[in-house]
């Protein structure tokens, strides 16, 4: 896949998972007839709307995210009588909770569903099914044994020797002990079982007898059920990983880290937080269709957990709200929480602006080297 069509699907895709997102609240607002005054993908100037009913719908200049307006939210607003009863605030805790958390869920459910894909379909790595990556055109002062025999890229082994479906171990080990020695090796490659005969050389730089390919791990499928278990376990797993990583990326030692790259000597590496700019570049740099869909689901998991900080401006925040009104039995002044809104989202500003700026000036390398 060529790096900009790959760049063109992710926009597409993160366009569509925002849509997602708060179609999910406007949906369960609306599931709890809650008044839903705007639904809206982008921020600034309006680009075009039209109104359904009591709902206006739209898009906006900016294509950097999504909001429902949904009545009762505005601290600053305050309804009517006859308004009250349908909006956010007269509503049970729990149907509140469930307007706030939709749209955060929809991010996991959309990366179980791509893993689930690509489980059952394009597979999983397996060691069993060893693939030839690349071929050297020379090897030990003359042609590779494997160049030589007509091996290429992307010919998945599926014998040695007397060896059926050897793992990528087995293969190593099996060339190690026939140097000098003529053998066979079987490949599928388009769906054809072909036979090639090598014989392996003494590679001058490693001391050790090759062939001359790099090799890697082919993909198996599983089934349904195991492709369901497995993804669930998968978007487990990563969101554990995610939980850690924020604590890391928004704690003393990310930000001294971000400054560091900012304003000292310090070289990015693959393990640093990037931006969406970062992300594109990752996804334009990716070797396959799986690799992007891969990507798009790790970005999924991580914006609904930053969804879930207990914070507000984000959805975490408004859910804290409902869980402390429900525990104290007594309704938060929203407009006490408008400070605390200001500094997470200028904070957050800074903190994107500051690493997409590294994305630009500092390009973390390419991962998939």
């Amino acid at each position: 896949m060529s790096g900009s069509v790959a760049v063109v699907l992710f926009v597409v895709s993160i366009l569509l998972v925002i849509l997602i997102h708060e179609a999910a609240h406007f949906g369960v607002a609306k599931l709890f007839s809650i008044k839903v005054e705007e639904f809206f993908v982008g921020f600034g100037p309006r680009v075009w709307s039209i109104r359904r009913g009591e709902t206006e719908y739209g898009v906006k200049a900016l294509p950097l995210g999504g909001y429902v307006r949904i009545a009762g939210m505005n601290p600053f607003q305050e309804p009517t009588p006859e308004e009250y009863p349908r909006t956010f605030g007269a509503k049970p805790a729990w149907q509140r909770a469930l307007v706030i958390f939709a749209g955060p869920a929809t991010h996991f459910v959309i990366a179980f569903l791509i893993l689930v894909g690509l489980l059952a379909f394009a597979g999983i790595p397996s060691s069993s099914k060893p693939v030839i990556l690349s071929v050297d055109s020379r090897l030990g002062g003359g042609p590779s044994p494997a160049a030589a025999a007509g091996l290429r890229p992307g010919d998945e082994i599926v014998a040695v020797g007397g060896i059926d479906h050897p793992t990528e171990g087995q293969l190593i080990a099996f060339t190690k002990r026939h140097v000098g020695q003529p053998f066979a090796v079987s490949v599928v490659r388009d769906g054809r079982r072909l036979t090639f005969t090598v014989t392996p050389v003494i590679d001058p730089r490693l001391h050790k007898g090759r062939i001359g390919v790099g090799l890697g791990e082919g993909t198996v499928t599983v089934g349904p059920t195991t492709a369901v278990t497995r993804a669930a376990v998968a978007t487990g797993n990563v969101s554990w990983q995610v939980i850690k990583r924020l604590g890391q990326v928004f704690g003393p030692q990310g930000i001294s880290r971000v400054i560091d790259l900012l304003f000292g000597g310090a070289h990015r590496k693959p393990s640093d937080v990037t931006s969406v700019v970062g992300v594109g570049r990752a996804v334009s740099q990716a070797p396959s269709l799986t690799d992007v869909l891969g990507i798009l689901a790790s970005v999924n998991i991580f914006v609904g957990i930053l969804n879930l900080i207990p914070l507000p401006p984000f959805d975490g925040g408004h859910l804290a709200v409902v869980a402390y009104e429900k525990i104290r039995r007594r309704k938060v002044d929203m407009r006490k929480l408008v400070p605390v809104t200001a500094v997470v989202a200028a904070f957050l500003v800074v903190f994107m602006l500051s690493v997409l700026y590294l994305d630009i000036v500092k390009p973390i390398p390419n991962v998939f080297r």
